[in-house]
């Protein structure tokens, strides 16, 4: 069975399609293809059914990364078959953790940013929040992207320690 990680921001159209895009190139590029799987989701269901926002798009495939995309809910009973649900900012964390049915479940989820080695090692009062790029210009986007790739190979080492200790 994969291992099955959910990226979850507010509407499932700017952070998490971006989060979930260059993670599954990540689990690509180190051969986890079938091993793990990736998805995301929204905290709520405002777009679903949309594909993700055009900037978005626009920077996925800017830096080499496909953007195909249908935005879509978190829902509870999910937690029972994911492994790791990756929330992007305090927000999400704390909606994902209240939704989570059991500890157990809560204990899945986790900030994006906790996984960038850069941030997860300063001292007290680090925002691991990834902003929220949705009104503002292209730039924000960009940063996001940014963001997102600094967490993915802390994220992909953790996440292959796990499939690694799964297969033993």
């Amino acid at each position: 069975m994969p291992y099955r990680v959910c990226f979850v921001c507010t509407g499932n159209i700017c952070r998490s399609p971006m989060a979930e895009s260059v993670f599954r190139a990540r689990v690509a590029e180190a051969g986890l293809d079938g091993l793990v799987e990736v998805d995301s989701a929204g905290t709520g269901g405002w777009h679903e059914g949309d594909g993700a926002d055009p900037r978005t798009v626009s920077v996925l495939e800017a830096g080499g990364y496909e953007g195909g995309h249908a935005a879509r809910q978190f829902h509870a009973d999910w937690f029972a078959r994911l492994d790791l649900v990756i929330a992007l900012d305090a927000g999400h964390l704390r909606a994902l953790r209240r939704l989570a049915p059991t500890e157990t479940d809560a204990e899945k989820v986790r900030l994006l940013r906790s996984y960038d080695p850069a941030v997860a090692s300063a001292s007290g009062g680090v925002d691991l929040d990834v902003p929220d790029p949705y009104y503002g210009g292209l730039d924000g986007f960009e940063e996001c992207l940014e963001m997102v790739e600094a967490a993915s190979p802390g994220l992909l080492a953790a996440v292959r320690e796990q499939v690694e200790g799964h297969a033993a």
